[in-house]
Protein backbone atom coordinates (compact mmCIF):
# COMPACT_ATOMS: atom_id res chain seq x y z
CA UNK A 1 0.00 0.00 0.00
CA UNK A 2 2.64 2.58 0.40
CA UNK A 3 4.40 2.09 -2.70
CA UNK A 4 0.85 2.66 -4.39
CA UNK A 5 0.86 5.71 -2.29
CA UNK A 6 3.70 7.06 -3.36
CA UNK A 7 2.91 6.60 -7.00
CA UNK A 8 -0.37 7.67 -7.01
CA UNK A 9 0.83 10.90 -4.76
CA UNK A 10 3.64 11.37 -7.67
CA UNK A 11 0.98 11.08 -10.34
CA UNK A 12 -0.87 13.74 -8.53
CA UNK A 13 1.83 15.87 -8.32
CA UNK A 14 3.28 15.42 -11.66
CA UNK A 15 0.34 14.43 -13.70
CA UNK A 16 -1.93 17.58 -12.49
CA UNK A 17 -5.19 17.00 -13.87
CA UNK A 18 -3.84 14.83 -15.99
CA UNK A 19 -3.23 12.31 -13.09
CA UNK A 20 -6.56 13.01 -11.61
CA UNK A 21 -8.18 11.83 -14.67
CA UNK A 22 -6.10 8.73 -14.84
CA UNK A 23 -6.12 7.81 -11.58
CA UNK A 24 -9.86 8.26 -11.02
CA UNK A 25 -9.95 6.25 -14.47
CA UNK A 26 -8.53 3.22 -13.39
CA UNK A 27 -10.50 3.31 -10.14
CA UNK A 28 -13.76 3.48 -11.77
CA UNK A 29 -12.59 0.01 -13.64
CA UNK A 30 -11.68 -3.02 -11.68
CA UNK A 31 -7.98 -1.59 -10.93
CA UNK A 32 -8.60 -1.50 -6.86
CA UNK A 33 -7.44 2.40 -6.84
CA UNK A 34 -9.12 3.91 -3.89
CA UNK A 35 -10.50 7.43 -4.86
CA UNK A 36 -9.89 8.27 -1.26
CA UNK A 37 -6.33 8.72 -2.03
CA UNK A 38 -7.19 10.58 -5.53
CA UNK A 39 -9.82 13.17 -5.09
CA UNK A 40 -8.66 14.65 -1.16
CA UNK A 41 -4.96 15.16 -2.08
CA UNK A 42 -6.05 16.73 -4.79
CA UNK A 43 -8.22 19.34 -3.30
CA UNK A 44 -6.03 19.70 -0.55
CA UNK A 45 -3.50 20.88 -2.88
CA UNK A 46 -6.41 22.99 -4.97
CA UNK A 47 -6.88 24.73 -1.84
CA UNK A 48 -3.08 25.59 -0.93
CA UNK A 49 -2.93 27.15 -4.51
CA UNK A 50 -1.58 24.53 -6.35
CA UNK A 51 -4.38 23.22 -8.51
CA UNK A 52 -7.59 24.94 -9.57
CA UNK A 53 -10.87 23.62 -7.24
CA UNK A 54 -13.13 23.40 -10.40
CA UNK A 55 -10.76 22.05 -12.70
CA UNK A 56 -9.90 18.89 -9.96
CA UNK A 57 -13.84 18.03 -9.63
CA UNK A 58 -13.75 17.64 -13.57
CA UNK A 59 -11.11 15.62 -13.90
CA UNK A 60 -12.39 13.77 -10.96
CA UNK A 61 -15.59 13.33 -12.62
CA UNK A 62 -14.14 12.80 -16.23
CA UNK A 63 -12.03 10.09 -15.27
CA UNK A 64 -14.84 8.31 -13.15
CA UNK A 65 -16.88 8.27 -16.62
CA UNK A 66 -13.88 7.25 -18.57
CA UNK A 67 -13.60 4.27 -16.94
CA UNK A 68 -16.84 3.66 -16.21
CA UNK A 69 -17.49 3.65 -19.98
CA UNK A 70 -14.36 1.34 -20.39
CA UNK A 71 -16.23 -1.50 -18.36
CA UNK A 72 -19.34 -1.10 -19.61
CA UNK A 73 -18.86 -1.35 -23.45
CA UNK A 74 -15.98 -4.71 -22.37
CA UNK A 75 -18.61 -6.28 -20.50
CA UNK A 76 -21.39 -5.44 -23.00
CA UNK A 77 -18.74 -7.26 -25.74
CA UNK A 78 -18.09 -10.31 -23.50
CA UNK A 79 -20.89 -11.40 -21.97
CA UNK A 80 -21.27 -12.25 -18.38
CA UNK A 81 -20.26 -16.19 -18.69
CA UNK A 82 -16.51 -14.66 -19.72
CA UNK A 83 -16.97 -11.64 -17.05
CA UNK A 84 -17.95 -14.32 -14.20
CA UNK A 85 -14.82 -16.62 -15.31
CA UNK A 86 -12.16 -14.01 -15.60
CA UNK A 87 -13.07 -11.57 -12.95
CA UNK A 88 -11.73 -13.56 -9.94
CA UNK A 89 -8.09 -12.59 -11.40
CA UNK A 90 -9.04 -9.26 -10.97
CA UNK A 91 -10.77 -9.16 -7.81
CA UNK A 92 -14.14 -9.42 -9.06
CA UNK A 93 -16.41 -12.13 -6.49
CA UNK A 94 -19.29 -14.08 -7.84
CA UNK A 95 -20.74 -12.43 -4.85
CA UNK A 96 -19.70 -8.99 -5.95
CA UNK A 97 -21.32 -9.55 -9.13
CA UNK A 98 -24.52 -10.88 -7.97
CA UNK A 99 -24.61 -7.82 -5.52
CA UNK A 100 -24.26 -5.27 -8.74
CA UNK A 101 -26.92 -7.23 -10.70
CA UNK A 102 -29.57 -7.07 -7.83
CA UNK A 103 -28.41 -3.20 -7.15
CA UNK A 104 -29.43 -2.92 -10.86
CA UNK A 105 -32.48 -5.04 -11.33
CA UNK A 106 -33.70 -3.08 -7.79
CA UNK A 107 -33.36 0.63 -8.95
CA UNK A 108 -33.16 1.34 -12.33
CA UNK A 109 -31.21 3.77 -14.07
CA UNK A 110 -31.21 5.93 -10.64
CA UNK A 111 -29.44 2.73 -9.73
CA UNK A 112 -26.34 4.02 -11.56
CA UNK A 113 -26.21 7.50 -9.82
CA UNK A 114 -26.44 5.94 -6.33
CA UNK A 115 -23.77 3.31 -6.86
CA UNK A 116 -21.66 5.93 -7.52
CA UNK A 117 -21.79 7.20 -3.68
CA UNK A 118 -21.56 3.44 -2.33
CA UNK A 119 -18.46 1.44 -1.69
CA UNK A 120 -17.64 -1.41 -3.54
CA UNK A 121 -21.22 -1.53 -5.76
CA UNK A 122 -19.17 1.90 -7.14
CA UNK A 123 -16.66 -0.22 -8.72
CA UNK A 124 -18.62 -3.12 -10.05
CA UNK A 125 -22.04 -1.21 -11.40
CA UNK A 126 -20.75 -0.71 -15.29
CA UNK A 127 -20.58 -4.59 -15.49
CA UNK A 128 -23.97 -6.01 -15.27
CA UNK A 129 -25.06 -2.35 -16.79
CA UNK A 130 -23.00 -3.23 -20.03
CA UNK A 131 -23.88 -6.93 -19.42
CA UNK A 132 -28.03 -6.00 -19.73
CA UNK A 133 -26.86 -3.38 -22.45
CA UNK A 134 -28.46 -0.39 -20.74
CA UNK A 135 -28.97 2.63 -22.26
CA UNK A 136 -25.47 4.46 -22.93
CA UNK A 137 -26.46 7.68 -23.27
CA UNK A 138 -28.73 7.71 -19.50
CA UNK A 139 -25.72 5.69 -18.07
CA UNK A 140 -23.47 8.14 -18.88
CA UNK A 141 -25.50 10.76 -17.73
CA UNK A 142 -26.44 9.05 -14.18
CA UNK A 143 -22.53 8.25 -14.13
CA UNK A 144 -21.39 11.95 -14.28
CA UNK A 145 -23.69 12.72 -12.16
CA UNK A 146 -23.24 10.66 -9.40
CA UNK A 147 -19.49 10.47 -10.17
CA UNK A 148 -19.33 14.68 -9.61
CA UNK A 149 -21.66 14.20 -6.59
CA UNK A 150 -19.15 11.83 -4.99
CA UNK A 151 -16.07 14.16 -6.26
CA UNK A 152 -17.31 17.16 -4.40
CA UNK A 153 -17.80 14.85 -1.35
CA UNK A 154 -14.24 13.86 -1.09
CA UNK A 155 -12.76 17.20 -1.79
CA UNK A 156 -14.91 18.98 0.92
CA UNK A 157 -13.19 16.43 3.13
CA UNK A 158 -9.95 16.80 1.67
CA UNK A 159 -10.07 20.12 1.98
CA UNK A 160 -11.35 19.53 5.92
CA UNK A 161 -9.15 16.78 7.20
CA UNK A 162 -5.98 16.36 5.40
CA UNK A 163 -2.77 18.16 6.11
CA UNK A 164 0.98 18.03 4.78
CA UNK A 165 1.84 15.52 7.06
CA UNK A 166 -1.05 13.14 6.54
CA UNK A 167 -0.20 13.05 2.74
CA UNK A 168 3.39 12.33 3.23
CA UNK A 169 2.92 9.75 5.79
CA UNK A 170 0.98 6.14 6.06
CA UNK A 171 -1.67 6.21 3.23
CA UNK A 172 -4.04 4.17 5.89
CA UNK A 173 -4.25 7.32 7.99
CA UNK A 174 -5.90 9.14 4.80
CA UNK A 175 -8.03 6.40 4.29
CA UNK A 176 -9.41 5.87 7.73
CA UNK A 177 -9.09 9.67 8.10
CA UNK A 178 -11.83 10.59 5.21
CA UNK A 179 -14.03 7.48 5.95
CA UNK A 180 -14.57 8.14 9.76
CA UNK A 181 -16.25 11.22 8.33
CA UNK A 182 -18.34 9.62 5.45
CA UNK A 183 -20.70 6.96 7.63
CA UNK A 184 -23.42 9.35 7.59
CA UNK A 185 -23.15 9.94 3.76
CA UNK A 186 -23.47 6.35 2.93
CA UNK A 187 -25.75 5.91 5.40
CA UNK A 188 -28.31 8.86 4.03
CA UNK A 189 -27.77 7.57 0.12
CA UNK A 190 -28.62 3.57 0.92
CA UNK A 191 -31.98 5.75 2.60
CA UNK A 192 -32.81 7.81 -0.29
CA UNK A 193 -31.93 4.49 -2.33
CA UNK A 194 -34.77 2.87 -0.24
CA UNK A 195 -36.90 5.43 -0.69
CA UNK A 196 -36.35 5.62 -4.62
CA UNK A 197 -37.26 1.62 -4.99
CA UNK A 198 -40.39 2.26 -2.62
CA UNK A 199 -41.51 4.75 -5.21
CA UNK A 200 -40.39 2.76 -8.21
CA UNK A 201 -42.73 -0.19 -6.59
CA UNK A 202 -45.48 2.01 -6.16
CA UNK A 203 -45.00 3.37 -9.62
CA UNK A 204 -45.19 -0.19 -11.14
CA UNK A 205 -48.23 -1.45 -8.86
CA UNK A 206 -49.94 1.69 -10.17
CA UNK A 207 -49.58 0.63 -13.92
CA UNK A 208 -50.21 -2.59 -13.11
CA UNK A 209 -53.56 -1.73 -11.76
CA UNK A 210 -54.38 0.21 -14.57
CA UNK A 211 -54.03 -2.24 -17.63
CA UNK A 212 -56.16 -4.66 -15.44
CA UNK A 213 -58.75 -2.54 -14.96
Amino acid sequence: MQSLFVWMMTTLRDGGYTGVVLLMALESSIVPVPSELIVPPAAFWAAQGQMSMPLVLVAATFGSWIGSSICYWVSAWVGRPIVASLGRYVGITEHGLQTAEAWVAAYGMGGIFFSRLLPVIRHLISIPAGILRMDYLRFSLMTVLGAGLWACVLAFFGVQILTPDMLSGDPNVVIHAVKAKMHWIVALVVVFAGLYAVMRWLVSRSQVRKESA
